[in-house]
């Protein structure tokens, strides 16, 4: 599965910045309707070694894709305004990546005269709350004549969705209203804005600001809900990005960091999200796959053919670490590293493996 963002802030936070350092699209200013959209390779530093023991034809990493939109201004979402068409670029996301403005720079131009991190996520969140109430309210009044006609599914759909919706009516966001299972599923066609996992990250002024006041307020905020936050600066990083492969580890190491901060955000939406990576490797490919963290075997091996997963048989697993430290799958099984695992084992980040299942007659 491919991992899908959405970039969302106030104008001027710096979205685009980081954007541009996501994805080296060199993305320009907005008309004021349109919304970017980029897919890129996901760097995996275990990639190499497997290449380098296999010497495959291919190599297919997993991607992301990133959809920024442009930024949500205090009432954007009302009525038909068009914030509301903007965040319907959202609908489809993973994960929403709230970039926050930690900087106090006034050659660039900002909303308001002052930096507050609570105001600005409290601001966009409302946004996104105007705009799923306008989605619940059209599905309650679509389906109520069921309801009331005596549909005890339809009755059940719009009970849920009215104790949502009164929820974001008190400023309660969908994804901190501790939704039960029936409630998501009642929802789950509205494809709420505000209930997707979100990540923030904080776009400071340079290396090495990741301390001042601002960034503490949103990580506090983080915190409070249990989501995680990353310091990013948008402006160095979107010039790594445009440097050659080659030259980006030396401009790194001058500014003493071990990987682009756009790495960091990376792994930190796969977390987000409860995503794990394993691998298939032989001489014809090298392939990066993902799934959720607790996926059964079987179903991870569904991500790589859905054949696998309805004619599974086992799984032989082999650790990323040990392949690469033995140099060969003939070492391992030798050293005793080689695991056979069935329909019950958990694929875990960093298993190569290798499917045997019945193909379909």
């Amino acid at each position: 599965m491919a991992l899908n963002c959405g970039l969302i802030g106030l104008p001027s936070c710096g979205k685009t910045t980081i954007y541009n350092a996501i994805t080296a699209a060199g993305a320009g200013s907005y008309d004021g309707s349109e919304m970017n959209r980029c897919v890129v390779d996901v760097p995996d530093p275990r990639i190499a070694p497997l290449v380098e023991l296999y010497a495959p034809k291919k190599v297919v990493p997993t991607t992301l894709e990133v959809v920024d939109i442009p930024g949500l201004k205090a009432g954007s979402t009302a009525g038909a305004g068009r914030g509301t068409k903007l965040l319907s670029y959202l609908k489809d996301v993973d994960a929403l990546l709230h970039v926050v403005r930690c900087f106090e720079d006034p050659s660039v131009p900002f909303e308001y005269e002052t930096i507050d991190p609570a105001r600005d996520v409290e601001t966009v969140d409302l946004e996104l709350m105007v705009a799923d109430s306008q989605t619940l309210q059209n599905k309650i009044d679509r389906i109520g004549k069921r309801a009331r006609s005596g549909d005890k599914d339809a009755a059940l759909e719009v009970a849920a969705c009215e104790k949502v919706l009164a929820a974001l009516n008190e400023g309660v966001p969908a994804r901190r209203q501790g939704l039960s299972s029936q409630d998501l599923d009642s929802v789950y066609d509205c494809h709420l804005v505000s209930l997707k996992p979100i990540l923030y990250v904080a776009n400071i002024e340079s290396i090495g600001d990741e301390r001042n006041a601002h960034v503490a307020a949103l990580r506090t905020i983080a915190q409070a809900e249990g989501a995680a936050m990353l310091t990013i600066c948008g402006q160095d990083e979107a010039e790594i990005a445009r440097l050659d492969p080659e030259d980006q580890p030396a401009f790194l190491a001058e500014l003493g960091l071990e990987e682009s901060s756009i790495s960091r955000l990376i792994h930190a939406a796969h977390r987000t999200l409860g995503l794990v990576t394993f691998f298939t490797a032989g001489d014809k490919e090298v392939h990066v796959w993902t799934c959720r963290q607790g996926d059964t075997a079987p179903v991870a091996a569904g991500k790589i053919h859905t054949d696998m997963e309805h004619g599974f048989i086992r799984m032989e697993v082999i650790r990323h670490e040990d392949l690469v430290e033995l140099g060969s799958e003939a070492a391992v099984a030798k050293a005793g590293k080689q695991r056979i695992e069935g329909k019950s084992y958990q694929v875990q980040d960093g298993d190569v493996v290798f499917v045997r299942f019945s193909p379909p007659r």
